[in-house]
């Protein structure tokens, strides 16, 4: 019995030593024995490839084994170091990046690929109960995560808001000076993370695949991963894929618990493929000389075709524009993903332009180029910059703009294209697939979350100047997309927006646009709640096919209220599935967007927490008034102006929005 019991207490302490002193290396992933899932794989040659140009996937890939990563749950933990070489090669455009992460036992699950690098989802990510660990290689910039820019090195702490963060690049020799390094450059980079459990210190550090580790970190910071990080623990990585594509390699790993973690022998790395042209054979390189000469001929006789096809794709491109570069298209890319702009490939009509459909022929991706024509040149350059300053918006309810092309008196502008088309389509004139009423409020909170992001969490205030329903595009999934910035104006924060001509869509303009000629963030408050009036009633906000009296949308909702009988303004295409508390919460949010006194309505960021039901809207009061009417202005030819009852106040002082407002709801 006594021997029994030493051999387990031996067999105990074994175990833990084992464990605690676990290393591994990985000089090729071939025969490698790794848990993986999603898209990621082990290639012939040895890699592993977390992603592949698959648009929104995910790829994970963990050592088969679990880890401890200290003696008791409640305990501190191991120290720990790992290193490990990669490389992202993007198709044309950086996408979205990967990381090395700690998870917990099970992998993780639920995950998203885009903007979430497949570590957390919506609910997930920033929660205390995640317990995961990561360092994030990230090369795209999302301000909801408050990133630093699109090619950065981050310490994420169950969440992808870093606790650190820093422009990729390293520090040679101890040099303060750091070295930039371009992530997505598709050249194999070693990093190493270390983790001491002592003095509760984690180093990130970063370099060039062919240099000594340096002295200093890209990232140092104090923390103790004790109580983010379980007793038994997966290690391995995470990379995903979003609208634009990056394929993301590991060449070789390295990790050890309680210890310096052993290098890793660079000549031993498989090579990443090859990307360009292969190598000309001896014999070609032999029989050149002889070929050349039929070379010539062959050239002179296409001279005339050539220069002709050139002239075809002959583009405009000034010095100025030249610091854009990523972000400008080649017409002639452009003008082969829309088959030469056919007929058939049109989509429509946006603001200033037709737009179309389109596949860039090197990476699949699908697209929409709208042609704005811009004949004069006052004010082109501003305009171009504009564009792309809008290009670094990103927002999971926006419609990303890619890029631009500029010819002769065109400019294009490259949208990501949305495969369900606008809203608009499935609201009015008897659409052929209507939208249910979970649906319809989905979008109404997705286009007032982008409307929050444009006026108030970018660097520069954003106002749209155009909102309403054929300007919300539908995902695969009809979640909405903000889209059409051909009227959109830009302004610093704290600033007045600059005076310009009225434009802008007649029943979504604000009053005061038609007298000032100014745009505000009001502004686009009051067009807000004319899209909340016909997304909830799919009618637009004037149609001329009703009885007189109901003409304005508004003034119809606002007699439903008055009646006591705001749901008979409902669109009948719902039936009776509905949540009559959500209905009733976005017609009379509608009513007090659509105030005539920019001051009475609310900012967007307080209409989001209405629909959230984080804020609860106050009692509607009327206040009567003398001759108020909502008036069509702004635009010569529209003579006529309908009156409105909804245009009498309803009290909603700017300054104290919860404390008015009483009646029935």
């Amino acid at each position: 019995m006594f021997f029994k019991i030493l051999a387990l207490i031996m067999a105990a302490l074994f175990g833990l030593v084992t464990s605690e002193d676990l290393g591994f290396t990985y000089n090729s992933f071939n025969r490698a024995n790794l848990s993986l899932d999603g898209i990621a794989q082990l290639t012939s040659k040895g890699l592993l490839q977390l992603t592949n140009t698959s648009r929104l996937q995910k790829g994970h890939a963990f050592y088969p084994t679990p880890i401890n990563f200290k003696n008791l749950p409640n305990g501190s933990n191991f120290s720990f170091s790992t290193t490990f070489v990669f490389a992202i090669v993007p198709s044309v455009l950086p996408g979205h990046g990967m990381a090395f992460v700690i998870a917990p036992v099970g992998g993780l699950v639920d995950t998203l690929p885009s903007p979430f690098l497949g570590l957390f989802n919506d609910n997930t990510t920033g929660e205390a109960t995640n317990h995961i660990f990561a360092v994030e290689i990230d090369t795209l910039q999302n301000r909801e995560f408050n990133d630093i820019d699109g090619n950065h090195v981050g310490i994420d702490i169950n969440g992808l808001k870093s606790v650190d963060s820093k422009t990729a690049g390293y520090y040679a020799s101890n040099s303060v000076k750091l070295n930039n390094m371009t992530l997505a450059s598709g050249q194999p980079m070693q990093a190493w993370v270390d983790y001491n459990g002592v003095a509760k210190q984690i180093n990130v550090t970063l370099a060039p695949m062919n240099m000594a580790k340096p002295n200093v970190p890209l990232l140092s910071i104090s923390y103790d991963l004790s109580p983010i990080l379980n007793k038994t623990m997966l290690i391995g990585f995470s990379g995903s894929t979003g609208s634009v594509v990056s394929t993301q390699y590991v060449l070789g790993w390295s990790f050890r618990m309680n210890g310096i973690t052993q290098g890793l022998d660079l000549s031993r790395l498989p090579k990443l493929p090859r990307v360009g042209p292969k190598k000309q054979s001896k014999l070609l390189l032999i029989a050149l000389p002889l070929i050349s000469a039929v070379v010539v001929v062959i050239a002179f006789s296409v001279l005339i075709y050539y220069v002709g096809r050139k002239r075809k794709f002959a583009e405009l491109l000034e010095d100025w524009e030249l610091e854009y570069g990523p972000h400008r298209f080649k017409y002639k890319d452009l003008y082969i993903a829309t088959k030469g702009f056919a007929n058939k490939e049109l989509l429509g009509y946006g603001g200033f332009g037709r737009v179309y459909r389109g596949i860039l022929p090197n990476s699949a991706l699908e697209i929409a180029v709208k042609k704005v024509s811009h004949e004069s040149k006052q004010g082109l350059r501003e305009f171009v910059a504009e564009i792309v300053s809008i290009g670094r918006l990103r927002h999971r309810n926006l419609v990303p703009l890619l890029g631009y092309c500029r010819r002769k008196g065109e400019l294009l502008l490259v949208y990501e294209c949305m495969p369900n088309g606008s809203l608009d389509k499935f609201l009015y004139d008897k659409p052929r697939c209507a939208l249910n009423w979970n649906q319809r409020f989905r979008v109404i909170k997705g286009v007032a979350s982008a409307l929050v992001y444009l006026h108030e969490e970018w660097e520069q205030v954003v106002i749209h100047r155009d909102v309403k329903a054929s300007n919300v595009l539908l995902d695969s999934e009809l979640n909405a997309k903000l889209g059409d910035f051909g009227l959109a104006r830009l302004y610093d924060h704290g600033s007045d927006p600059h005076t310009t001509h009225v434009v802008g869509t007649v029943g979504y303009l604000a009053p005061e646009q038609t007298r000032t000629g100014k745009a505000t963030t009001c502004s686009d408050v009051y067009a807000f709640g004319a899209f909340l009036l016909e997304v909830a009633c799919g009618r637009r906000p004037i149609d001329p096919r009703v009885s007189d009296e109901d003409i304005v949308l508004v003034d119809y909702v606002f007699s439903c209220w008055t009646r006591s009988d705001i749901l008979e303004a409902i669109d009948q295409n719902l039936g009776g599935d509905y949540v009559k508390d959500e209905v009733e919460l976005v017609l009379k949010l509608g009513l007090v967007c659509s105030q005539t006194e920019p001051a009475a309505r609310p900012s967007m960021r307080q209409v989001l927490l209405y629909l959230e039901d984080d804020l609860p809207l106050p009692e509607l009061s009327l206040m009567q008034t003398s001759n108020t009417s909502l008036t069509l202005a702004g635009f010569d030819h529209f003579a006529m102006s309908y009156p409105s009852s909804a245009d009498k106040s309803l009290s909603y002082p700017c300054s104290d929005t919860n404390s008015i407002l009483s009646g029935g709801r």
